[in-house]
């Protein structure tokens, strides 16, 4: 199915942004059930961060907690220094409605150092990618028509599998080019693993979220062929706890992302 809507790089294109704020208007086409689509508000709140962060230094981290639901329309976000060292940059974004607020994050952006300490994270193993994982309207968030994806391995949502892993392989319909907020987008796409338990559609919402770059040069890859493998650490009283790691075409690690989500209900 062809995607309807605009891309990140057309919505950051179209971003309204002054010193310390950022507006877009992002389309039903970015929607995930009745909010906006995770990794498209923490694009919001980095548009806004990057209006204070020199371009010199790459994001290093960012966390953020999800307070209530975004809906699609005009996404507003505020941005502010917190504190400015030698090497590092921390700025906080919140995304607000009328005072109200919707989310907030903290990122660090940071100039590189020399170290003698480097460790780089093995590629995955290559498994062949023959299942895809299709968007179908009314069925599927309207969010994934944003992305083309294959299951790689383990289950998918609602498969009635008490599955504790699932990779994925994808790719942004977008035509760039790469930037951090597009790397916030990717790392966001996997769906909780323990969904895989349910037997039919249940609902369920992100908490909290942490977002790890582990490399700056990044812009060079495509932006299909990504790989996502995630793995669901732990589950207790209808939360969630998930780690994935996700990697560019040439299979090196770029990012590490870690989530606290909630289910809101069971499922046999």
């Amino acid at each position: 199915m062809e995607r309807s809507g605009l891309t990140l790089s057309a919505l950051l294109a179209c971003a309204q942004v002054a010193d310390g704020n950022a507006t877009m208007t992002v389309g039903e086409d970015w929607l995930q059930g009745r909010s906006l689509f995770g990794g498209i508000q923490a694009a919001v709140g980095w548009r806004a961060m990057r209006t204070l962060a020199p371009a010199a230094m790459p994001l290093r981290t960012l966390q953020m907690t999800f307070i209530e639901p975004v809906p699609s329309g005009t996404v507003r976000a505020t941005a502010r220094v917190l504190r400015t060292g030698k090497s590092t940059m921390h700025v906080e974004a919140r995304l607000e409605d009328s005072g109200k607020p919707q989310a907030c994050m903290i990122a660090v952006f940071g100039a590189s150092r020399e170290s003698r300490v480097r460790q780089e994270m093995p590629a995955p193993p290559g498994k062949a990618f023959d299942k895809p994982f299709r968007f179908v309207p009314g069925l599927a968030p309207s969010f994934m028509q944003q992305f083309d994806v294959n299951l790689v391995d383990g289950a998918p949502p609602f498969a009635n599998a008490q599955a504790t892993r699932a990779s994925y392989q994808l790719g942004l319909r977008d035509s760039g080019p790469l930037t951090e907020a597009h790397l916030l987008v990717l790392a966001d796409f996997v769906p909780p693993v323990a969904l895989s338990w349910m037997a039919k559609p249940t609902p369920g919402s992100s908490l909290t979220w942490m977002f790890e770059l582990l490399r700056e040069d990044f812009a060079a890859h495509p932006l299909a062929g990504w790989r996502a493998d995630a793995q669901l650490v732990a589950a207790r009283d209808g939360y969630t706890n998930q780690s994935t790691a996700l990697y560019a075409p040439d299979g090196t690690a770029i990012v590490l992302s870690r989530q606290s989500m909630v289910l809101f209900g069971w499922s046999w």
